[in-house]
């Protein structure tokens, strides 16, 4: 299963201490605020984002699970044209 940070940035006050505790994904913009890696947490991170989850004073970070999800193949067969 893989594992992504999101943040709500109408609870999120800018305090700062998610990007100190997980900077390998979440950067801080020019007012404070973070920006988080569009990507899956590595398996190895996966506890520093629990931690930055937990301390975030306002409760604005979450961890979104989900199942990898595989792409159904599609048919290779032509569309009919219908002229």
């Amino acid at each position: 299963m893989t594992q992504r940070i999101e943040v709500d940035p109408i609870a999120c006050d800018a305090h700062g201490m998610c990007a100190e505790l997980l900077p390998e994904l979440i950067e801080l913009d020019d007012w404070g605020y973070p920006v988080i890696a569009n990507v899956d947490i590595p398996h190895q991170l996966r506890p520093l984002a629990r931690r930055a989850v937990s301390v975030c004073p306002t409760l604005a970070l979450r961890l979104r699970t989900a199942a990898a999800v595989t792409p159904t193949p599609r048919s290779r067969r032509p569309l009919a044209r219908t002229d």
